[in-house]
């Protein structure tokens, strides 16, 4: 583990201690302290719901995070390189990163019903201007020297893109990838609270009702967990990899 990882480790250590110390000053029932809140953590992983409600979130979070990067990413290299089609839409494209998610979320609920359909239909509609703005970016910034070289060496097209295009392009998909990540949670939370029968925003609905402030932060660790290892075991893997081209 680099001196980084170790600071960061370390970094999280103290803010454990923290919560500890401001939950023992508090002594209070609605801030409970981190041993309290992993007896509820335990509780819920045994009784089943933890496990259950994550699944549902993981799989609709899956779902409009691939739709919006998939489309998002053709989107952002269409407006990249055909300059008149990025002028066409490119109002769509502010309207689209300026719409309340919320107002999308009602709407799509009021068009589908209360259903998985529509919920990951408004997580997309919501990540992919994200995601076009910064692959539209990252096109305009490729180098055309790489390219003046690929025509020299006479490259095939997909030689080209894969080889050329591709090494340049990968840290503003990550960057889209992350960010869109962090968006894709907040919004499937949200939606589950306003209309589904099951996930992390139901369950987190129903403690709120309950004032279960344990049960809360259990599944808030949870879920800090989760997103620490996608970062940790598969965005900056690859982050790393992406820099190897320009420091061989």
């Amino acid at each position: 583990m680099g001196n980084g990882k170790w600071i960061e480790f370390a970094s999280l250590v103290v803010l454990f201690l923290l919560w500890a110390a401001l939950a023992n000053l508090a002594q209070s029932r609605v801030f409970p302290d981190p041993v309290t809140v992993g007896y509820r953590l335990v509780d819920l992983i045994r009784s089943g719901p933890l496990v259950r409600d994550f699944s549902l979130t993981l799989a609709r979070s899956l779902a409009g995070f691939v739709g919006a990067m998939a489309i998002g990413c053709l989107l952002g290299i269409l407006f990249g390189r055909v300059t008149w089609l990025d002028r066409f839409f490119s109002l769509w494209v502010v309207i689209g990163l300026n719409i309340p998610a919320l107002v999308v979320g009602i709407l799509c609920y009021i068009a589908f019903g209360l259903t998985d359909l529509a919920l990951v239909t408004a997580v997309i509609l919501n990540k992919v201007p994200l995601v076009t703005t910064t692959l539209r970016e990252g096109v305009r910034a490729l180098s055309a020297d790489y390219d003046e070289l690929a025509r020299i060496f006479r490259l095939a097209r997909w030689r080209v893109l894969l080889r050329v295009h591709l090494p340049q392009l990968v840290p503003y998909i990550l960057a889209a990838a992350r960010t869109g990540l962090s968006l894709v949670w907040k919004i499937v939370l949200v939606f589950e609270v306003i209309g589904s029968d099951g996930g992390v925003g139901f369950r987190v609905g129903l403690f709120f009702q309950n004032f279960d402030m344990a049960g809360l932060l259990a599944y808030t660790v949870t879920f800090v967990g989760l997103v620490l290892g996608i970062e940790y075991a598969i965005l900056r893997p690859l982050e790393e990899r992406s820099r190897r081209w320009r420091n061989p």
